[in-house]
């Protein structure tokens, strides 16, 4: 799967035109795939993209004995979880990626048990699990880590008021859906605003869940006895891919079209580009993006929603390694996410790195070379970069981008870009 032998390759100085449509949000579609095994009847999700991330979930479920039936023409996903066994998930699968460990909250409320291998994907920092563990302990589930893995049990899930240190996205997700069985209501203070969440609850909600308040830091889940079969669900946009492609009009100065947007979701990148100089005009759900205007410099803090993305940090630090001036970038979010750095600096940009800050100087033009994908939207960052750069542009792991991204090189060649993957 991993295959290090497939490169995409870039050929820089084009300018794009056009339109893109965006794909379903990869991380939407992953906690509400986990989400299913919570309630034992048929469920159809549309429009899923067939991602890396995707095909490791349904491996999973079908190896747990559930029925998976996926299109990945149309993109239609059922599943079916009522046969499913409480066997130990294959630790193979669950160390591929970290949206594996969102199996333990359903399991918990479907089973009273759950044992996982420690979860991987990503290396972009410490993603620690002690936060869902200590929100699943205050709904009655005692935990224990061994050697490599997690085992979580209760008698009975019990409604309580839970407050995270940090609004994490993942324990906010698997609080949310193990309690949604439990005995009495369930607060999460403190919890992650992303729209996923809102996402995943409205999922939840769909099969007759009862959760308010997703969306914004409080959240309450009341219990219920049981699930129904809810109508075929299509999950939202996916923010990030909409970002990664309005950064690609302006660090290629183009005037592109992009369809599958949510303005209130794409608000903090939306601004920021606008800061830079970028030209965003919504009509619905699509944006015409013009990047032709002069850009500026800017100062970008990374935050949890609704703050600036971490997913868009390194896509904006490859458009901004090309304005004039000096930019400042705060990553606040994870601290191994400028590993990117090193391969911008490859195709001759100028950053610097001080902890947590970079310090972007930028240049008149990058050069092709030879870069690697050293993680998701490092991957990403290095396309954008590509298509800026004089000349060709090598990138090699592009596995990495496969996990988060559906025919990028596709979506980019539609527009003009040229672009394409070899296998070596």
């Amino acid at each position: 799967m991993e295959d290090n032998m497939e490169k995409i390759i870039v050929k820089g100085g084009r300018e794009l035109h056009g339109e893109v449509d965006i794909s379903i949000a990869k991380n939407s579609v992953l906690p509400i795939i986990v989400a299913t095994i919570l309630n034992p009847t048929e469920i159809t999700l549309n429009k899923v993209p067939v991602l890396e991330d995707v095909i490791v979930l349904i491996n999973l479920l079908r190896e747990l004995q559930c029925e998976v039936d996926f299109s990945p023409i149309t993109g239609e996903l059922r599943i079916n979880t009522s046969n499913l066994k409480e066997l130990d998930p294959n630790s193979e699968l669950i160390r591929k990626m970290r949206a594996s460990f969102l199996i333990m909250g359903p399991m918990l409320a479907r089973f009273g048990r759950c044992k996982i291998s420690m979860p991987g994907g990503c290396n972009i920092g410490s993603r620690p699990i002690d936060l869902h563990l200590k929100g699943f302990k205050n709904l009655g589930i005692e935990s224990e880590i061994g050697y490599g893995y997690v085992e979580a049990k209760t008698e009975r899930i019990v409604g309580n008021r839970i407050y995270l240190d940090f609004p994490s996205v993942g324990a906010t997700e698997n609080i949310m859906m193990a309690a949604v069985l439990a005995d009495g209501d369930t607060i999460i203070e403190n919890a992650a605003e992303e729209p996923e969440i809102w996402d995943l609850a409205r999922f939840l909600n769909s099969m007759g869940a009862k959760i308010e308040g997703a969306g914004y830091g409080k959240i309450t889940i009341h219990g219920v006895n049981e699930l129904k079969r809810p109508k075929p669900f299509t999950p939202i946009f996916d923010r990030i891919e909409a970002g990664t492609f309005m950064v690609a009009a302006a660090i290629t100065n183009s005037k592109i079209t992009i369809n599958g947007v949510n303005e209130e979701h794409l608000m903090p990148t939306l601004e920021k580009l606008k800061e830079i100089g970028v030209q965003c005009t919504i009509t619905g759900e699509k944006m015409f993006v013009d990047g032709t205007l002069r850009k500026n410099s800017v100062d970008i803090k990374t935050m949890p929603y609704p703050g600036f993305p971490t997913d868009m940090q390194p896509q904006i630090m490859a458009l901004l390694s090309l304005t004039k001036g000096v930019s400042v970038i705060t990553e606040t979010v994870f601290e191994n996410r400028f590993m990117h750095v090193g391969e911008l600096g490859r195709l001759g940009a100028n950053i610097k790195i001080d902890g947590r800050v970079a310090i972007v100087d930028g240049v008149s033009n990058l050069t092709g070379c030879e870069v690697k994908a050293t993680d998701l939207r490092a991957g990403a960052a290095m396309i954008l970069a590509g298509l800026a750069a004089n000349g060709q542009t090598e990138i090699g792991d592009i596995y990495h981008i496969d996990r988060g991204y559906t025919n990028i090189e596709e979506k980019f060649r539609n527009l003009g870009a040229d672009i394409y993957r070899v296998h070596r």
